[in-house]
């Protein structure tokens, strides 16, 4: 279970004193949180329970202009209604409201591209990226709004527990304090699968617990145990109803009876930094080794407008500005599908190219030269809404699936 309040503080350095000689991290999230009665607080950051690394995704909707729309019907895509006043007009998994105003789509992005967030209202924020540029994110979660679990902040007095409603201004800044946060150091680690792929980065256990001082729960023949994932060295899936726990200490337990250790588990992520994000579920899951962090600082692909040469299948070539799905067209976007069991959200500035497989499958290929076969998503399949390419000289060009062969962006 995570640590969710201010009160386990003594108990939390008691669990990390050990730590507290090892070099500063600044992969944790650290951040200068201003309140709305002007209250300040700095340290390092737990944001809903289960986000606390620079890697981590932000889950959040964006804003879509229905000009997008408009292009897609004078370029020859589907056609959709007109727009009246009052009409709900949906198109894909974007929709319009009330006279045609903004539609609104997935708008994932990794808190390491975030250098400033605004509170708007009770759901929404304004953030400003690395680039100086801003956007509105609304919430389609609880990582925005009032339903956010807590923001913790572990300052010099300690861990201030905020909601919310208390928030003004969140800048997002490199650690300046020289310490292990109370929370322990953010999991880590090389998880592999069922089918032997393997996959190292950042680990969110049940989508809860994230740092060395949360516990993993479960029983045995010995009785109820709460064990640190910190002195934990690897979880292997024994059985739909158990885990094969190795401590550092070499010690083995085989435990039962809880979400943490049976097909209860609410799925496993993995931050990593040369895609995004995969997250699995318990029957595709073998195993996670655990291990420190890098030490290197946390490096992300700039902000930048999408950009590349897009091939059709009868040979034609187009190169120039991209706007994918006619949704996404900043570097900081997630291509998202599936492959098997695992769900992945890859961050378009990591694309090297996509390639159709079929009309319901893509090849993504990322920087570092892997590939995944991804279906299950408008991102790479038939019901995509088409590639648009805008040219040097202004013109807009949108290639239907069935014609789109591949895409090779710029770097």
């Amino acid at each position: 279970m995570p640590i969710a309040r201010a009160a386990t503080v003594c108990c939390l350095f008691a669990l990390t004193t050990i730590a507290t000689a090892q070099a500063q991290r600044s992969d944790v999230l650290y951040a200068r949180v201003t309140t709305a009665n002007n209250q300040v607080y700095e340290g390092f950051v737990r944001w809903d329970q289960n986000e606390g690394s620079a890697y981590d995704i932000l889950n959040a909707d964006k804003e879509v202009p229905q000009q997008n729309v408009v292009d897609g019907e004078e370029l020859g895509g589907r056609h959709y209604d007109h727009c009246e006043e009052g009409l709900h007009i949906r198109w894909g998994h974007v929709a319009w409201h009330d006279g045609c105003g903004s539609g609104r789509a997935q708008g994932n992005i990794r808190f390491g591209h975030i250098q400033r967030l605004d509170v708007v209202n009770r759901r929404d924020a304004r953030v400003t990226l690395s680039s100086g540029e801003t956007l509105l994110l609304y919430s389609n979660s609880t990582d925005l709004g009032r339903t956010n679990r807590g923001i913790l902040v572990d300052d010099a007095e300690g861990v201030e527990e905020l909601d919310w409603n208390d928030i003004e201004t969140i800048e997002f800044l490199p650690p300046t304090a020289n310490r292990v946060p109370a929370f322990g150091e953010r999991l880590y680690g090389t998880l592999s699968t069922r089918d032997g792929a393997e996959f190292t980065g950042y680990v969110t256990w049940d989508m809860d617990e994230i740092f060395g001082a949360d516990t993993l729960d479960g029983r045995n023949g010995d009785g109820d145990h709460e064990i640190p994932f910190e002195t934990i060295e690897s979880i292997a899936r024994g059985s739909s109803s158990s885990s094969i726990v190795t401590l550092r200490s070499g010690e083995q337990l085989t435990l039962r009876g809880s979400n943490d250790v049976n097909s209860d588990n609410r799925d496993i992520a993995v931050a990593d930094a040369g895609f995004g994000q995969v997250r699995l579920d318990w029957d595709e899951f073998r195993e996670v080794r655990f291990f420190s962090p890098p030490s290197e600082s946390p490096v992300f692909p700039s902000v930048r407008q999408l950009r590349g040469t897009v091939f059709t299948a009868d040979g034609h070539e187009y190169s120039g500005s991209i706007r994918w799905d006619n949704d996404e067209e900043f570097s900081w976007e997630h291509l998202d599908g599936r492959n098997g069991g695992l769900d992945f959200d890859i961050e378009f500035g990591l694309i090297r190219s996509i390639e159709r497989l079929s009309g319901s499958a893509a090849r993504v290929t990322v920087l570092d030269g892997r590939s995944f076969d991804l279906s299950g998503s408008t991102d790479v399949d038939a019901d995509n809404r088409g590639v648009v390419v805008t040219l040097g000289d202004g013109t807009m060009v949108l290639v239907d699936w069935d014609k789109f062969e591949r895409v090779e962006f710029e770097r």
